[in-house]
């Protein structure tokens, strides 16, 4: 099969095509023929940084949809041709940039009939990391407010549609570019951070009151400076930050719980998901679509930031 296989830990350039044998699926695993795979950010770092124990040479890319081909001896929930979306799981190579990839069954789901393959391959990894960040773990609510940043970018998206499905007043910060699209997808505020004050916005929209939530897709400064706007006992879900004491020194006079959040994927959040999006309260954004062979440029796109929700590749015509 042709697959992008990451030679060495580095620039983009260390993405090539190449031809790698088929996986073979195990007895609890379906082998997934891929047609799309969406491009994230923890890519281009395992790709730079070599985390998670990662070793090239591999394959990147968590996020896939495409359609099953081969079901393993102890799968009963999907059958050759179904087509299915998801993500492999984090702390592994991903397995996506692929034409195929065995996966376990169960964090897998049956894509939504009204997306396309490249639109489910744009959902999986950044949406349930908002849904898992703001409902299951902060337990946003009706009537609470959230500070989501980066609402432009590939879980902000999500997120402020989570956040305003689940009846939060929500603001978000983002690049004067965007904050048309972010008033589209639900922000009730929506702050230019290159030339206004999220800490100041926040307090005047809120009459000084602050929000319950606030989700850091940023850190460094920008989450520091974010607790300032949080009430007290408000939460702080982060997925850049690991608790420390400067961020527990921040959160200490007022009560605040802070944490950091992976994601793990699972059928019953693609569930959910799904049927937002079938019935369209839910809706992806794609950024742009690549063919499999320009990874490497992908990567450079979503590196230098300013990317508006999700890169997609497509691996497959459909």
């Amino acid at each position: 099969m042709r697959a992008v296989v990451m030679r060495e830990k580095g620039g983009p350039e260390v993405l090539e095509l190449r031809e790698v044998p088929d996986p073979e699926p195990g007895p609890e695993q379906v082998l997934v023929q891929i047609y799309a795979a969406g491009v994230n950010p923890i890519d281009w770092k395992l790709r730079s940084w070599g985390i998670w124990e990662v070793r090239p040479p591999t394959i990147l890319g968590y996020d896939i949809a495409g359609v099953v081909v081969q079901v393993g001896e102890r799968v009963r929930e999907f059958r050759v041709g179904d087509e299915v979306w998801g993500m492999t799981p984090l702390r592994t190579h991903g397995g996506g940039y692929a034409e195929y990839v065995a996966v376990d069954a169960n964090i897998l789901a049956r894509k939504p009939s009204t997306l396309s393959f490249v639109e489910a391959a744009s959902v999986p990894l950044a949406a349930q990391t908002a849904y898992q960040c703001l409902i299951e773990a902060a337990r946003l609510g009706p009537g609470e407010s959230v500070l989501i940043h980066a609402g432009a970018g590939g879980v902000g998206v999500y997120a402020i549609q989570i956040a305003k499905l689940a009846g939060a007043t929500v603001l978000t910060t983002c690049r004067a570019t965007n904050v048309d699209l972010v008033t589209d997808l639900g922000a009730d505020v929506a702050i230019d951070y290159r030339t206004t004050d999220f800490v100041e916005a926040v307090q005047e929209a809120t009459g000084g009151r602050g929000v319950e939530v606030c989700f850091d897709t940023v850190g460094g400064e920008t989450l520091m400076r974010s607790f300032e706007v949080v009430r007290p006992s408000g939460r702080v879900p982060s997925i850049t930050t690991l608790a420390s004491p400067e961020t527990a020194y921040r959160c200490a006079p007022k009560n605040i719980h802070f944490w950091r959040e992976l994601v793990v994927g699972s059928r019953h959040k693609l569930d959910i998901l799904g049927s937002w999006l079938e019935h369209r309260k839910l809706r992806p954004v794609l950024d742009s679509v690549l063919p499999l062979e320009r990874a490497a440029e992908a990567h450079r796109k979503l590196e230098a930031g300013g990317v508006r929700g999700k890169i997609v590749l497509q691996v497959r015509e459909s």
